[in-house]
């Protein structure tokens, strides 16, 4: 395969030196295809997942054509969640880092408006944030949109999911009618296509297919009786394999704690992922299934979308989704890296409509088997390795996680390989710790310091 070197573009030779310290040898697909588009000021749809480069695309395109010296808005950057704004906005500003002067800010809900409408007043040049609270400033006079040259609407079809279309409409109309949209979009339906009309000028077209194939995951379909069998035959399903990792896909909000809790009074550890939890409950959830501490995440599409979520051994779908292009992108999820993968899906026959769709799509047999030919182990531990500790304190009191680490091994019995992952956010940490040294460590972190202080700690779950 032929790669293409950033240096093979007119870009600034700072910006070059800089995506070469940062591991960026050779452009991605996604970034070989788009970039040259982005650099002549072309509006530009892009069909690509979540991992193929396409932050750094339009990151490096809206920092090509910014001005420093002039300290008005000049690119906006949509997204559908807090948690892909703030990768968004960690990589822009990575990429940032050899411009001088630079001003990127945030603006998500799940944090106060007033520091948020007081840096608008000294000036910034990118913003990247929800739509829900962009508008809110716009509705409120502190953000303006009136000299923007640049727009991205990131994981468009997801914000579309998520009933943003009459937000993003509005917030579009505060934006000068001379702009460059750029319109990313994991899949394309025919809303797409819509937004796209409506917002852009002439786009031209990148699709880029997804880097983990599905002949890489082996794929087995279950057939139910009636929806009421579908919960016991998921239990069968988790007590047959028993992952260390499994996401399983529900198409409803309701239906996606239903299953959370019901595989929970069974004795799994199961978490569920959807658009009713709280931020402070959504960052908890992902925390405890990346830390290992929780083996099992139930979630919707739009909940699970943009989760980068490394060594996923098993996807299942409780139910299977109406859109074959979605279910790929589901079972996507595991088989990365160059590893093998396993998808598991229920139907009753009234869906097989469903099945023969994703076969159609996939261009491929598909493989079938019964429920009753698996064997369970009723006596094996359902319970995860990990147990997470939750501190009363993050960034804002200067907590690091190498403060977490020594404060849990300095002299109490608890060596650095029994603690896990650890997550700092601006007010909370989460530290994964080995089950059976759990008691010992939440004692330690209860009756000791960390950096000089007194911090409350508690076990989640």
């Amino acid at each position: 395969m032929t790669t293409i070197a950033f240096s093979s573009l007119q870009l600034d030779p700072a910006l070059v030196a800089n995506l070469d310290s940062m591991g960026y040898e050779a452009m991605t697909p996604v970034q070989a295809q788009s970039l040259p588009v982005i650099l002549q000021g072309k509006d530009l749809i892009v069909q690509a997942e979540t991992g193929s480069g396409k932050t750094a695309a339009f990151g490096i395109g809206l920092l090509t054509r910014l001005n420093t010296r002039r300290a008005y808005i000049q690119a906006l950057v949509l997204c559908p969640t807090r948690e892909l704004a703030d990768q968004v906005g960690k990589e822009i500003r990575r990429l940032a880092s050899v411009i001088p002067n630079i001003k990127l800010l945030m603006l998500c809900g799940g944090v106060p408006y007033g520091p948020q409408s007081g840096s608008l007043k000294h000036g910034a040049h990118i913003i990247v944030g929800t739509p829900g609270r962009v508008l809110k400033h716009l509705r409120k006079g502190s953000l303006d949109l009136g000299q923007l040259q640049t727009l991205v609407l990131d994981e468009a079809d997801r914000m579309l999911d998520m009933g943003f279309y009459d937000d993003m409409a509005e917030i579009i109309s505060a934006t000068p009618v001379e702009r460059q949209t750029l319109l990313f979009s994991a899949t394309f339906p025919d809303t797409i296509k819509q937004i796209s009309a409506s917002m852009q000028k002439n786009p031209e077209r990148v699709c880029v297919k997804p880097t983990h194939t599905p002949n890489r995951i082996e794929q087995v379909f279950y057939e139910v009786a009636g929806k009421g069998e579908r919960g016991a035959a998921l239990v069968t399903l988790l007590g047959h394999y028993s992952p260390a990792s499994c996401v399983v896909f529900c198409n409803t909000k309701q239906q996606c704690q239903e299953v959370a809790d019901t595989l929970s009074r069974k004795g799994f550890s199961a978490l569920a992922l959807h658009g009713d939890l709280e931020q402070r409950e959504r960052d908890q959830v992902l925390v405890q299934f990346s830390n290992r501490s929780c083996s099992i995440l139930v979630a919707t599409d739009v909940a699970a979308r943009g989760l980068d979520i490394k060594d996923l051994e098993v996807v299942i779908n409780f139910e299977l989704s109406q859109d074959p292009e979605v279910h790929v992108h589901r079972i996507g999820r595991t088989g990365r890296a160059g590893k093998s993968g396993l998808a598991l899906g229920l139907y009753i026959a009234a869906e097989s409509h469903r099945v023969n769709a994703i076969e159609d799509y996939q261009q491929s047999p598909l493989e079938f088997s019964d429920i009753g030919s698996l064997k369970v182990d009723e006596k094996s531990d359902r319970r995860p390795p990990m147990v997470t500790l939750c501190i009363d304190g993050g960034r804002k009191s200067k907590v690091r996680p190498g403060d977490i680490l020594g404060a849990l091994t300095n002299a109490s019995g608890i060596a650095g390989d029994q603690v896990g992952k650890i997550d700092i956010f601006d007010r909370r940490s989460y530290v994964a710790i080995e089950r059976d040294r759990v008691d010992k460590a939440l004692q330690q972190l209860t009756s000791g310091k960390i950096k000089g202080r007194y911090f409350k700690a508690s076990k989640l779950r």
